[in-house]
């Protein structure tokens, strides 16, 4: 009988207060959303991270003909250096593999890369492209270690660490998922305002039934409890709105678009998305939960 008048209560409250409900739920559905875009793209940050640097590679490109590298001398480097420098990278401990590009290989790849401008592929010849050996390390973050080791070495004219050029897109992601957690904030700072306001209203609508039951001896819990489960019913219809949102993200945008058209690009995957969305209920329930309990205590009197 209790349990029945307390859902009784909730149904009472929520078509009262109906506008004021729904507006508290579409701003926890698009706070959580935010909050758990912010969550997967730390993820995507971290898979892209792994993907990528496994794969990045130190150059160590070599004087040729007419370089201008100030650590060349003019000079070519000679075949006894190009030996010795090889030698020294495979002994090198943070090296894993070493691989040797000619300027024939390098002018293929060129010649790959840029296909679709023949006009540019018809000005470069294979002596422009200076040789290199391409070194793979075991941490692709003891890059500091190889190239103080190598960069003034001669025949030596430039030592290149690929993972640099991946920096500025990775500091981009992290910038979107810095970006997506405050406006997460703000929504979810608008969330509980709206939630404590829609509490007050309903306990303030619900004066007279809330003073009788107070009369005939209900305690404090059982006079608060259909309000508290009000924001808290609130919150976590926002949060499965949010997770249907994610969930949508991941299927149509990233399954159905990005990895079909992006293969060699390392996505997030379902096993990301669904350990992300129980944190979203979570939170919704905790917010909305101590957002209605606050407001009980320290603004109402039932």
């Amino acid at each position: 009988m209790r349990a029945q008048f307390v859902f009784s209560e909730i149904g009472i409250g929520l078509r009262r207060n109906l506008t004021m409900t729904i507006a508290v739920i579409v701003t926890v559905a698009i706070s959580l959303a935010l909050f758990g875009s912010g969550l997967l793209i730390r993820k995507q940050v971290e898979t892209m991270k792994s993907f990528w640097y496994d794969k990045v590679e130190v150059s160590l490109y070599l004087c040729g003909e007419g370089s201008a590298e100030p650590t060349c001398s003019g000079s070519p480097i000679s075949d006894p250096e190009r030996q010795e420098l090889l030698a020294d990278l495979e002994a090198t401990p943070e090296v894993e593999q070493v691989f040797y590009e000619s300027q024939a290989m390098a002018f293929e790849v060129f010649q790959e890369q840029f296909k679709d401008s023949p006009d540019l592929v018809e000005n470069v010849t294979a002596e422009a492209l200076p040789e290199s050996f391409r070194v793979k390390l075991r941490d692709p973050t003891q890059f500091g270690a190889v190239a103080v080791a190598f960069q003034n070495r001669p025949g030596v004219a430039e030592v290149q660490d690929q993972k640099a050029l991946l920096e500025g897109f990775f500091n981009f992601l992290n910038k979107l998922q810095l970006l997506a957690l405050i406006i997460a904030g703000v929504q979810v700072l608008a969330a509980l305002l709206l939630i404590s306001n829609t509490i007050r209203v309903a306990a303030f609508s619900r004066r007279r039934e809330t003073g009788i039951m107070r009369l005939v001896g209900a305690s404090n819990l059982y006079i608060q409890l259909p309000f508290l489960l009000e924001g808290v019913l609130a919150g976590l219809v926002g949060a499965g709105l949010a997770a249907g949102a994610l969930v949508a993200v991941q299927a149509v945008l990233i399954e159905g678009q990005l990895r079909p058209n992006l293969p060699s690009v390392a996505f997030i995957g379902w096993d990301d998305v669904l350990t992300t969305l129980p944190w979203l209920f979570l939170t919704g329930m905790v917010l909305a939960g101590l957002s209605s309990f606050v407001t009980l205590r320290r603004h109402l009197r039932v």
